[in-house]
């Protein structure tokens, strides 16, 4: 799936926001492991992920050849600053009008508008290949991001208590969201 857009971030700077292709791997698994270590709100440790830059690249190429699946990376003062896709649960026919989505936004690049527009690219990117349902799961005290979540539409319908057990901190509660494409 394709996608390309340059957005102006509340700073005045231009963010590119294109989808992820296999020239972009390095820097996508260098990204991820970057905010992996900034917060403790996403689901992995950086010491946990075990892709390769080959793993990175065949994976987005992948993504760029799928008509239903992407991952739409942000470019910004000429580096990879995070990324957002959405992702099929299946293609069974009881699960596959519902996709789940993830973002992951460099610290440094926090509160500049990207966050929003990947949010808002991937729900574009999701109405086109059809889907009628987005789902994401949440840390309960990120309240930034259940704040964003909200503002584009997605509704909590549910939470679990021990949804990840950090290493830091112990049980995180995790909010279930969705928003309805249809």
């Amino acid at each position: 799936m394709l996608y390309n857009k340059t957005i102006k971030l509340k700073d005045g700077r231009e963010c590119l926001l294109r989808n992820g292709t296999a020239d972009d791997g390095a820097a996508l698994l260098e990204e991820f492991n970057l905010t992996h270590e900034q917060t403790d709100f996403l689901l992995t440790y950086p010491d946990e992920n075990t892709f390769t830059v080959e793993e990175e690249e065949k994976y987005l190429k992948e993504k760029t050849e799928s008509d239903n699946e992407i991952e739409i990376i942000a470019i910004a003062d000429g580096k990879l600053v995070g990324s957002a896709g959405i992702e099929s649960l299946g293609s069974k026919d009881k699960v596959k009008h519902r996709a789940d989505f993830g973002i992951s936004i460099d610290e440094a690049y926090w509160g500049l508008g990207i966050g929003s527009a990947l949010i808002a690219g991937c729900i574009e990117c999701a109405r086109k290949a059809g889907y009628t349902q987005l789902e994401l799961q949440a840390v309960a005290e990120n309240d930034k991001a259940l704040n964003i979540y909200r503002k584009a539409g997605f509704v909590e319908y549910g939470r679990n208590p021990r949804g990840y057990n950090s290493r830091y901190t112990g049980y995180q509660e995790v909010v279930l969201m969705r928003l309805e494409l249809s």
